[in-house]
C-alpha cells in the first residue's frame, strides 16, 4: 500500500510514467443489491491492469479518503455532516432524506455512503497535487459530476471533478479545460464554474436523457455565462458522429483554449450495451477520444464515471489506462484475464447470455455509420457559439 504523498513530500516524476489511484473500498462497497451501481467496475479495472502487467506497485496509488475539511472546499458543511451522520447510524430522519436526498432518488444510504465518495474524492485531490509539473493521473472511481453543493444527485454524493478542479486552480493554474464524455450531462460541474473564465467545460450527452431540466440545461444554447459548451448527441450516436463532433469542434476549441490542465470524465454509460443510455457507441470511440485530446495540455486528469453494464466498463476502463499507459492492448485477452471478466455476473437481462467478445477482448468492434444531417446541422451550430466564447475565455 502506497502511502499519501504529504505537503513536503518529492512529487514522484510523472513523465516516467503515469499513476493509477484506486483503493479496495470499490472491491467490497456496493450501493445495494438493486441499484445500478451494485455491479463491480474499479476492483476489476485494477484485477485486469495487474493481470496484463500493466499496474507495477510503482504506478500505483492507494487513495487517501478526503477529509471534511477537504470536502467542505466545495461541499456545505451541514451536508457533509449529515452524509457522515448517514453512514454511523445507517438512517436519517425525514427531514434530512429530503433536504440532503439522501435515501431518495437514486442515492441510497448504504454502509460506505461517506467513505466511499470521500475516498474518490481523495485521489482526485491528490491528482491534482501530483500534476503540479505534468503528467498524467487516472482515477477510474472519480467523475461523479452529478453531486451538488448541499446535496447528493444522480448516484454522485460529492463532486469530485469540480473538487479535483478547484484544486488545481489553488496550485497556481489559470485554465483548464474540462472534458465530460458521459451519457448523461455534466451538470454538477458546469454549475461549479459556471461564470469562471479559468474553466471551461464541454460535455458530450445523450439529449433529452436526464437530468436534462427546465430552462434548457444542457442544451446547446446553455452556454453556463460564456464558459461553457453543450453537445447533445441524438439517439444512436454511432463512432462516425462522435468522432465528427471531436475532430470539427472539440479539439479545436481545447486547441484554442489553450489550457493548462485537462480534466476528461470517461463514462462508460455511453457504450451501446449500457443500459441507461441509447447512444450506440464502441468503446474505441471513448479511446480514440481521450488519445486525441492528451496531447494538448502538459497535465492530464484522467476520471471514470457513470457505467452501469460490468462488462463494457471493465473493458473500456482497463483499455484506457491502456493506452495512457503506453500499453499494447492485446488481440484477444490472456487466460488469466478471461478468468476475471468470465466470473463477473450481472442481474439484468444483457447479462443472463453475455456475448463471448465481452470475455475474450477489450476492444469493441467498431460502430461507425452515417453521420445524419442533425449531427451535422448540431456541429455547425456549436462552432457559431464558440467562436464568441472562446475569444472571451482567452480575454481577447
Amino acid at each position: 500500500m502506497t502511502s499519501r504523498p504529504g505537503q513536503d513530500t518529492p512529487l514522484p516524476d510523472l513523465s516516467l510514467h503515469p499513476r493509477f489511484i484506486g483503493s479496495e473500498i470499490y472491491r467490497t462497497s456496493r450501493y445495494g443489491a438493486r441499484h445500478p451501481l451494485s455491479i463491480p467496475r474499479v476492483s476489476t479495472v485494477i484485477d485486469l491492469c495487474r493481470t496484463l502487467g500493466w499496474l507495477p506497485n510503482d504506478v500505483y496509488i492507494d487513495s487517501p479518503r478526503a477529509t471534511p475539511e477537504e470536502l467542505a472546499r466545495y461541499h456545505a458543511p451541514d451536508y457533509i455532516a449529515a452524509v457522515q451522520r448517514a453512514e454511523a447510524e445507517q438512517a436519517l430522519d425525514e427531514e434530512s432524506r429530503q433536504r440532503y436526498q439522501l435515501g431518495l432518488n437514486g442515492n441510497p444510504i448504504f454502509p460506505e455512503i461517506f467513505s466511499r465518495p470521500a475516498t474518490a474524492c481523495g485521489a482526485s485531490l491528490l491528482a491534482a497535487r501530483l500534476l503540479e509539473k505534468g503528467g498524467i493521473v487516472y482515477n477510474p472511481a472519480g467523475g461523479t459530476h452529478h453531486g451538488q453543493p448541499d446535496r447528493a444527485s444522480g448516484f454522485c454524493y460529492f463532486n469530485d471533478p469540480a473538487l479535483g478542479i478547484l484544486s488545481l486552480l489553488d496550485h497556481g493554474l489559470t485554465r483548464i479545460f474540462y472534458l465530460d464524455l458521459d451519457a448523461h450531462h455534466g451538470d454538477g460541474v458546469q454549475q461549479a464554474f459556471a461564470g469562471d473564465p479559468r474553466v471551461f467545460t464541454l460535455s458530450l450527452h445523450e439529449a433529452g436523457r436526464w437530468p436534462m431540466t427546465e430552462g434548457g440545461a444542457g442544451s446547446l444554447e446553455d452556454t453556463a455565462g460564456g464558459t461553457a459548451l453543450n453537445l447533445p448527441l441524438p439517439q444512436g450516436a454511432n463512432d462516425s458522429e462522435f468522432e465528427f463532433l471531436i475532430d470539427t469542434v472539440v479539439l479545436p476549441l481545447i486547441d484554442r483554449f489553450a489550457p493548462e490542465a485537462l480534466v476528461v470524465q470517461g463514462g462508460a454509460d455511453a457504450l451501446e450495451e449500457d443500459p441507461l443510455s441509447r447512444l450506440s457507441l464502441s468503446n474505441q470511440a471513448l479511446w480514440r477520444s481521450v488519445a486525441a485530446v492528451q496531447p494538448l495540455a502538459p497535465r492530464l486528469l484522467m476520471l471514470g464515471g457513470g457505467g452501469y453494464n460490468p462488462w463494457s466498463v471493465a473493458r473500456c476502463w482497463t483499455g484506457i489506462w491502456g493506452l495512457l499507459s503506453g500499453q499494447q492492448l492485446p488481440e484477444r485477452l490472456p487466460p488469466d484475464a478471461e478468468a476475471i471478466l468470465c466470473a463477473l455476473s450481472w442481474r439484468h437481462s444483457r447479462g443472463r447470455n453475455p456475448p463471448e467478445h465481452w470475455f475474450t477482448c477489450l476492444a469493441d468492434v467498431p460502430r461507425g455509420g452515417p453521420i445524419r444531417a442533425n449531427l451535422r446541422d448540431l456541429a455547425r451550430r456549436a462552432l457559431e457559439i464558440t467562436e464568441p466564447l472562446c475569444l472571451e475565455s482567452l480575454g481577447s
